[in-house]
């Protein structure tokens, strides 16, 4: 599970929050855990040793809580990026923590404080120290075609992980977990044939791990234990909530550039997971082992905490990020891979109605073209992750394909859609290729672009020669026929006159949308048809005869 975690981080990303992440995984763990310590301490009467471990066992918050919590609220990047590392890092730093103090109070003695003192960043150096060559270690195995069978990536990727924190824990017990997290993020950071798959691999197991975990580990825990804290208990998760993190926060961001709304979600979210529930129970057995007393309570405390936090953060989390205005921007227009003449004049039509629309590609002569009629361009390779950043591909409301080339646009629009989780995907597919066919294009959950196929290079050709431009026409049903149940609520160009005529964008009322395979006219929208000049009345009669009205005045010239 940490392992994924670590495999999650963009290192790029942590250098810009380093600071923050650096204080919270340090500085704000010290105050979680005396916070927690004296919490138990006042609120539940616990004797000091108890109390401790509590304060210890609170000290992290768990990416399998915090990651997919952020997948749904979609916050800005920059507490994106601090919250993840944080429920990365600080399960590392609060189990070893953790084991430290239960080794403490285990054996009280002046030599153990010092032993443990001495072994926590002992633990930390040595984990990460192991880590770093086992992350370097899979990624060299990983890129050396025929060393890992085909097919047996993963479950390697997942032995090695696995070996090595067991070799970390033969070394020095419990330095394991920082090995683990320090080789996922080395490989999450290094390109490798197989790094993508890998990632949707760990996900998956880690979902499955979570689950079973969760399951397994309450199972030990009796409700009449977490009940018979009474108020006592909620008024201990309270304290955690409303005064220790916000201290912590406030404390470790003082001089980060945050501003008081970003400091306050940061205080609102600090859900615990698996990391506390597993270190609790294992305090239990151990505990009990000892014959010591108040290991149940222990663990039915710290799975209050849990559920208390889960529950009340995670339902209001996407609410207090939407009152303090920290979510990250959605649906701002689209993203169009090929700064073509196609291409540009598909944003034009989006752009006139005020979406934003930013265009994509490496041909500098393109990218020249389209900056030179006042598009926003990024140039650069459309499946980089630098440049998908750069065009801001998850906040927008679609990704659009027009290369010529729609294998490549079709692995973009995977791309935004699985990657990025952009809403609405298009492809466009160049007619006679044969690379490409409709079929798959919907098995990526993506739309036909114009609905059909198209000679992209022939349309690109006539619109810098100007013998086609752009006509606005409305649909209107004859014979009284309704629109939404109709055979004419699709755009069904014939074959004959698909290189005369080609649909471009469709409005219905305030809404623009690219024309695709998938569109449904309602009475009163208004499509934006591409025509060829030298057969545009032929253009126009078939329009005529199909019940669209030509919007007199409103049309506009690609090249005309």
């Amino acid at each position: 599970i940490l392992f994924e975690g670590g495999l999650n981080l963009d290192w790029r990303k942590l250098r810009r929050e380093a600071g923050t992440i650096r204080l919270l995984v340090t500085l704000g763990a010290v105050i979680t855990a005396v916070g927690g310590m004296l919490a138990a301490r006042l609120a539940l009467g616990w004797g000091w040793q108890l109390s401790i471990l509590f304060g210890t066992l609170v000290v992290v918050t768990g990416p399998t809580v915090i990651t997919p919590l952020l997948r749904r609220i979609k916050v800005k990047h920059n507490l994106e990026t601090v919250l993840e590392a944080e429920g990365v890092f600080i399960d590392a730093v609060g189990a070893i923590l953790a084991v430290v103090a239960l080794e403490i109070v285990l054996q009280p003695t002046r030599s153990s404080l010092v032993l443990g003192v001495l072994g926590f960043p002992s633990r930390l150096l040595l984990g990460g120290l192991i880590g770093l060559f086992g992350g370097f270690l899979m990624m060299l195995l990983l890129r050396i075609r025929g060393v890992v069978p085909e097919g047996l990536e993963n479950v390697f990727a997942l032995a090695l992980a696995l070996a090595l924190f067991q070799v970390s824990d033969m070394i020095m017990p419990e330095s394991g977990i920082s090995a683990v997290i320090v080789a996922g993020l080395v490989l999450g950071n290094v390109r490798t044939p197989v790094t993508r798959g890998l990632k949707e691999f760990k996900e998956q197991l880690t979902v499955l791990f979570i689950g079973m975990l969760f399951v397994l580990l309450a199972a030990n825990v009796r409700m009449s234990a977490v009940t018979s804290f009474g108020m006592n208990g909620i008024l201990v998760v309270a304290i955690l909530m409303f005064i220790v993190r916000p201290l912590n926060v406030w404390a470790c961001t003082m001089r980060s550039g945050l501003n008081w709304r970003e400091k306050l979600f940061l205080s609102w979210l600090a859900p615990r997971g698996i990391v506390a529930a597993a270190v609790a129970s294992l305090f239990y057995v151990r505990l009990y082992q000892e014959g010591l007393e108040g290991g149940e309570e222990l663990q039915a405390m710290v799975f209050l905490v849990i559920g208390v936090t889960v529950v009340f953060q995670g339902s209001t989390g996407a609410l207090v990020a939407r009152w303090l205005g920290v979510r990250r921007p959605s649906g701002l227009g689209y993203a169009i891979l090929g700064a073509n003449e196609i291409g540009r004049e598909l944003a034009r039509q989006l752009q006139d109605d005020g979406k934003e629309v930013v265009l994509l590609d490496a041909n500098a002569e393109e990218c020249e073209a389209a900056q030179q009629a006042g598009f926003r361009v990024v140039y650069g390779n459309a499946l980089d992750e630098r440049v998908l950043r750069s065009a801001e591909l998850e906040s927008r409301r679609g990704a659009i394909g027009t290369l010529t080339n729609e294998a490549v646009s079709l692995l973009f629009a995977e791309k935004a859609y699985g990657e990025y989780k952009v809403p609405r995907t298009y492809v466009a597919i160049q007619r006679g290729h044969g690379s490409i066919s409709p079929g798959m294009i919907e098995d990526a959950a993506a739309s036909v672009l114009f609905g059909h196929e198209a000679d992209l290079d022939l349309w690109s050709v006539r619109i810098r020669r100007g013998i086609a431009g752009v006509e606005k026409w409305t649909h209107e049903p004859s014979n009284g026929e309704s629109s939404e149940g109709g055979t004419k609520n699709r755009i069904d160009v014939p074959r004959e006159l698909q290189n005369v005529i080609l649909p471009m964008s469709v409005q219905g009322g305030e809404s623009v949308e690219p024309v695709s395979h998938r569109t449904r006219l309602r009475q009163g929208d208004v499509v934006s048809w591409l025509v060829f000049s030298e057969r545009e009345d032929e253009a126009r009669a078939w329009l005529s005869e199909q019940g669209w009205q030509s919007q007199q005045g409103a049309q506009s010239g690609g090249g005309t």
